[in-house]
């Protein structure tokens, strides 16, 4: 998805991929809808999703504000969506479902056929979100292991 997408409901945004000006104000984003963790840097995590090929980081613009974001990355197999945030005063506006279509749109022209996320067990409250936009529990337990040493 290179070319803008725009949105119309209660706030009007324009997706486009984020570009180096945006990168402090997401990291905020992601900071203030509690998404980052002690041992995950914001910004690595930003400059990894941007030099991937198969990922992207989308940003939802009202006026010049960044109000939206999202990290979609696919894996060959299926889409994944990553912080997806919406400033805490445009959340149940709209602007949550607008940004995971923004996402899915990109992942489909990516050649997904399915996609994904995770929620984190302390965010049981977003699980409904998600659920009224389609997503379904697919029953399976995600295991993981840091090279680092770290959790």
């Amino acid at each position: 998805m290179t070319a803008d997408a725009t949105t119309r409901g209660a706030l009007d945004v324009a997706f486009r991929e984020i570009v180096d000006g945006d990168v402090e104000e997401v990291v905020a984003l992601w900071e203030a809808c509690g998404l980052t963790r002690p041992w995950n840097d914001p910004h690595v995590d930003l400059a990894d999703a941007r030099r991937t090929p198969t990922s992207t980081v989308l940003v939802g613009l009202s006026g010049a504000r960044v109000v939206s974001s999202v990290v979609a990355g696919y894996d060959g197999h299926r889409g994944w969506l990553y912080y997806v945030a919406v400033a805490p005063a445009q959340q149940a506006t709209g602007v949550g479902r607008a940004t995971v279509e923004a996402a899915e749109a990109w992942l489909r022209a990516a050649g997904a056929r399915k996609v994904q996320l995770m929620v984190r067990a302390t965010n049981a409250q977003v699980v409904g979100f998600y659920e009224r936009l389609g997503y379904a529990d697919q029953e399976t337990v995600v295991l993981g292991k840091r090279f680092d040493g770290s959790r």
